[in-house]
């Protein structure tokens, strides 16, 4: 029910107030009991009797009048709608384009409820975890600049970067960081790179499992996108193969099928990559051990109640 923002009354005491008035209370005598102006409970009274002695005739009324002589013609409003559809300017523009202020073109695009974009459909999140640990691996790759001194984010001096950021010998390359993170535990394990090639994937694959392995987690399924060194890579299928797992792929062009990796790689760079300042990325590279034993062992992880991803698995291994 739409209340006035001054209503005193709601509907419960409007009619607890017409209840008093039938009872025998007069007007003024109501008005006092319900700490409101005798003209407020003659209003409510009458409503009440013209109404039928039905509660909806209780309810609030627009305060729209009744007639608008200065409202803009139809035909105006909907040149100021058209402006607005084929261009998608906001109302400062409609209202250059069209000659009208731009109070008018707002109240307009307003009405006709075209003032926003429309907002993007948004898929209904399915969200899932399997029950056991190992039962699913979630794979990927993220790549991170190289740097031999500190940039101007940490230093704030942008004058080297005047014509000189492109030269040759400040282009040092890329490391890339190969991550698995389990599926139900979190627990995640990630090494450095100069390179994504297939004969790089399944070394770190291979070294992954044995550390899986250590914990007690033994892998029946990995899933990664459709990356050539995935899907192409002989050696990492008959890898696979020897260790019993699947092999499972997302759908092209969607990532939030793999979401628990690509989310712990957004946690990693705000965390660990870009979270602390380093001298070079010798320094960022020395420090990512570090920084994956405490996300394993210690940082509280929202998804698992606020503990961290070691303790799903000490909880299977008993």
């Amino acid at each position: 029910m739409y209340l006035h923002a001054n209503a005193k009354l709601g509907l419960g005491g409007r009619l607890a107030l017409v209840a008093a008035v039938e009872r025998g209370l007069s007007l003024k005598a109501a008005a006092a009991a319900f700490n409101v102006s005798p003209a407020t409970v003659h209003r409510w009274w009458h409503r009440w009797l013209d109404g039928g002695r039905k509660p909806e005739a209780l309810l609030d009324r627009s305060s729209r009048p009744h007639r608008s002589p200065a409202l803009l013609a139809a035909e105006l409003q909907e040149r100021i709608c058209a402006c607005r559809r084929e261009t998608g300017w906001g109302p400062r523009l409609v209202a250059a384009a069209t000659g009208f202020a731009h109070s008018t073109v707002w109240k307009v695009l307003k009405r006709a409820g075209i003032s926003r974009p429309p907002k993007p459909f948004k898929e209904p999140v399915n969200s899932y975890e399997w029950p056991c640990p190992g039962d699913l691996l979630h794979m990927d790759v993220s790549r991170y600049a190289r740097f031999r001194r500190p940039g101007h984010k940490v230093t704030g001096d942008r004058s080297h970067r005047a014509g000189g950021w492109m030269r040759p010998e400040t282009r040092v390359g890329y490391d890339y960081a190969h991550a698995i993170v389990d599926d139900h535990s979190r627990f995640a394990y990630v090494e450095l790179h100069d390179d994504e090639k297939a004969a790089t994937v399944t070394g770190f694959v291979e070294r992954a499992l044995a550390l899986f392995a250590e914990h007690g987690i033994l892998a029946k399924r990995l899933m990664t996108d459709n990356g050539f060194s995935y899907i192409k890579n002989r050696s990492l299928r008959e890898l696979l193969a020897g260790h019993g797992i699947r092999h499972l792929t997302t759908q092209p062009y969607r990532p939030r099928t793999n979401g628990k990796v690509e989310r712990f790689h957004q946690t990693m760079a705000r965390e660990w990559a870009y979270g602390l300042a380093y001298r070079s990325h010798r320094q960022r590279n020395q420090a990512l051990p570090h920084w994956l034993n405490h996300y394993n062992r210690r940082r509280p992880h929202s998804s698992l109640g606020d503990r961290p991803p070691i303790s799903r698995v000490h909880n299977v291994r008993r």
